[in-house]
C-alpha cells in the first residue's frame, strides 16, 4: 500500500511538474522570447496527425485536433519552418537554413478531404494521406472508431465473445478478470472477429446527426479528388486497419498487396508508401512489404536496432492534442514530450 501511494505521489509531482513546464515554456512564447530558439532550429521531422474537427476533438479519442488548431499549425510551419513531401524527406531535399517538417494524416477520415485539403490548397503545404481500402469491405467507419462511439455511449458493462467487459477509469470495457481491454482483445484478432463486434453491437452506435466527423471514412470520389492535387501523396494504411503484426505473415501480404491495388485502380497512380496501423511491424513484413512494391514505409519508433540502417524505413513523431501550438512546436523540433 506505501507503495501505491508512492507512486501516485512521484506521478503527480511529474504531472506538475510537466504542466509548470508548459505554463513557462507559453509565456516565453507570449514575450516573443522563443522566436531566435525557432529560427536556429535545424533538422527534420516526419510528424502523424489523424483527424480534424470543427470542436471538441477528445470527444471520442485522443488523436484528434481542431480546424482552428491545424490551421495555427499551418500559419507556424509557414513563418518559421520548411514543408517537404514524403519524396523530399526521403530523398534529404531539406532546407538548410529552417528546420523541416513533413506532414503526415493516417487513416482516411472525411474530415481530411472536409477541413485539410483546402487548408493544404491555401498554405501549399505538401501532405501524405495514408488510406485503408474498408471502403471496398462496404463500411464507411473503421473498428475502432466504431468501438470508441460505442465506449462513449454504451452500458457499464458488456459480454462479447462469452467475456465480461466493463468500463474501467479511463472510461475503457475492459475485461473484470484479466484486465484486457476490449480494443487490445481485438487487435489481436483479424477483421472477421471485429466485424462480428460491429455486427453484435451494432444497436449500441448512435447515428447522432453532426457528429459524422469524428468517424466517417473517404469516400472512393473523396480520395480520388484528393490524390488529384499536386500537393498529396497518397499511401496505403492496410486494408483493415489491423495491427499486421498480429497476423499471419501470409495474412498480412495479402492486406498489403489488396490494398496497394485497390488505392491504384481507384487514384490511376503508383501507391509505394505503407504506414504501419498502431505503428507495429515486423522485420520480416518489412522485407515482404519491399517485395509488394512498398519503398517507402512509415512507423512511430523503430524496433530493430538495423532499423536506422534501413533506407525505405523512417520513425514519426505523433502530435499530442492536450498541448499548445507554441509546446507542440517546440516537441516536434526536439523530438520529444517534456
Amino acid at each position: 500500500m506505501k507503495y501505491s501511494y508512492f507512486q501516485i505521489i512521484v506521478s503527480l509531482l511529474s504531472k506538475i511538474k510537466r504542466v509548470f513546464r508548459y505554463k513557462s515554456m507559453d509565456v516565453v512564447a507570449m514575450l516573443g522570447l522563443d522566436k531566435q530558439f525557432f529560427r536556429k532550429a535545424r533538422g527534420a521531422r516526419m510528424l502523424i496527425y489523424h483527424g480534424i474537427c470543427q470542436k471538441d476533438h477528445t470527444r471520442f479519442n485522443p488523436i484528434f485536433l481542431t480546424r482552428k488548431t491545424f490551421e495555427e499549425h499551418l500559419k507556424f510551419y509557414a513563418e518559421y519552418f520548411n514543408l517537404v513531401s514524403l519524396y523530399e524527406f526521403y530523398s534529404g531535399q531539406f532546407s538548410n537554413d529552417r528546420f523541416n517538417v513533413c506532414i503526415t494524416f493516417d487513416d482516411g477520415y472525411a474530415n481530411n478531404f472536409k477541413y485539410v485539403l483546402p487548408l493544404m490548397e491555401k498554405y501549399k503545404a505538401p501532405i501524405s494521406f495514408f488510406i485503408t481500402a474498408i471502403r471496398k469491405a462496404g463500411y464507411n467507419i473503421l473498428w475502432n472508431d466504431f468501438l470508441g462511439i460505442v465506449t462513449k455511449y454504451g452500458p457499464t458493462t458488456l459480454t462479447y465473445d462469452n467475456i465480461q467487459f466493463g468500463k474501467d477509469r479511463s472510461g475503457r470495457y475492459a475485461a473484470k478478470l484479466t484486465g484486457m481491454t476490449l480494443v487490445e482483445y481485438l487487435k489481436e484478432n483479424g477483421f472477421e472477429r471485429k466485424e462480428e463486434m460491429m455486427k453484435q453491437l451494432h444497436q449500441l452506435f448512435p447515428l447522432n446527426t453532426g457528429e459524422e466527423d469524428y468517424w466517417m471514412q473517404m469516400s472512393e470520389d473523396q480520395i480520388l479528388t484528393l490524390a488529384s492535387s499536386s500537393l498529396a501523396t497518397i499511401g496505403s494504411h492496410g486494408f483493415y486497419h489491423n495491427r499486421m503484426d498480429n497476423l499471419s505473415v501470409p495474412e498480412a501480404i495479402d492486406e498489403m498487396k489488396t490494398s496497394k491495388g485497390y488505392l491504384e485502380k481507384l487514384t490511376g497512380k503508383q501507391i509505394t508508401a505503407l504506414a504501419f496501423p498502431y505503428g507495429n511491424y515486423s522485420r520480416t513484413l518489412v522485407e515482404e512489404a519491399k517485395k509488394i512494391g512498398y519503398n517507402q514505409l512509415l512507423a512511430m519508433d523503430f524496433f530493430y536496432p538495423e532499423d536506422k540502417h534501413d533506407p525505405s524505413l523512417r520513425e514519426r513523431f505523433t502530435v499530442n492534442p492536450f498541448i499548445s501550438v507554441n509546446n507542440q512546436m517546440h516537441a516536434t523540433v526536439v523530438g520529444r514530450y517534456e
